[in-house]
């Protein structure tokens, strides 16, 4: 019988990072809408190839001592994202890689004063940290499901055998 889950498309490394367990927080610009807060939904890797430029910059800043502006788990991030420069090709993309319970959003200064710092932000684009989304209780697919995304929340069908 199918499930029905709402998912959410992000590019990849980020998409790896949160079904690694080592990015708690989604952030976007807008709030999670709340008929999806405290429900399983599904992450999905964009089917854009991953760009060893933002891998360099998220490196750099992990290296530094704002790595917490990034909301990141320093060490295994580093780990993960220093295999992907050497083969930006081996993370998976137009997949559904895991599920993910969706927090209460957080206003990004609460979340920075939470985290011990001025702001916090993932990637290089500014205005999609206004909220951060907690993602709690991660459940790898294995294998990953291929599957078409889509901008903002979208229905994934889940087969299961």
């Amino acid at each position: 019988m199918p499930e029905f889950l709402p998912a959410i498309t992000l590019w990849q490394p980020w998409a790896t990072l949160v079904a690694e367990g080592l990015k708690p927080f989604e952030f976007r610009k807008w709030p999670a809408p709340a008929r999806y807060v405290h429900r399983r939904i599904a992450i999905h890797a964009g089917a854009r190839p991953t760009r060893k430029e933002e891998v360099r910059e998220l490196l750099l800043r992990l290296h530094s001592l704002s790595f917490r502006e990034t909301g990141l788990a320093r060490e295994g991030s580093i780990k993960l994202l220093e295999s992907v420069l050497s083969s930006p090709a081996r993370l998976p993309l137009s997949s559904v890689l895991c599920t993910a319970i969706l927090g209460e959003p957080v206003r990004d200064a609460a979340l920075a004063e939470r985290l011990g710092t001025s702001f916090v932000n993932d990637s290089d684009r500014g205005e999609h940290s206004n909220w951060g989304w907690p993602l709690a209780e991660i459940e790898r697919l294995e294998p990953f499901v291929p599957a078409r995304g889509a901008q903002g929340f979208w229905t994934w069908e889940r087969s299961h055998a």
